[in-house]
């Protein structure tokens, strides 16, 4: 439990300082904040999701935890792909900024999400 808590401060404190820079590049420069935010949500959303895909299967054999972590990234990745091409196709958005911006914020979030994971089995190595 300690390591989720760990990992959800962690989390928060990017999103803080993520947000403080993207709120200080909308003073100089022109961002679509709603394109901005829909990515946001959804790569938070992922990382959340994978991280406690990641929790829940920990104590579980290798083959349940290898078929519940993979095929949670694929679920994810496949879910992202959906929501990514109905948000291009069918909303209003900015794509330029939609796009960089989830890019952006998927190689920061995934960053933190496998940090996560490798805390969280440096712990387990600790106790042992």
């Amino acid at each position: 439990m300690k390591t989720l808590f760990d990992f959800l401060i962690k989390f928060l404190i990017l999103t803080v300082i993520l947000w403080g820079v993207i709120l200080w590049g909308l003073a100089s420069y022109e961002i679509h904040l709603v394109s901005v935010a829909t990515a946001w949500i959804l790569i938070a959303a992922n990382s959340l999701a994978g991280y406690l895909l990641f929790e829940y299967a920990y104590e579980k054999p290798q083959q349940e935890f290898t078929r519940i972590v993979f095929g949670g990234l694929v679920l994810r990745l496949l879910v992202l792909m959906l929501l990514v091409a109905f948000i291009i196709l069918r909303s209003p958005l900015v794509l330029n900024d939609f796009v960089l911006s989830f890019f952006a914020f998927y190689c920061i979030y995934v960053i933190v999400e496998v940090l996560g994971y490798q805390r969280k089995n440096k712990q387990k190595k600790n106790i042992a």
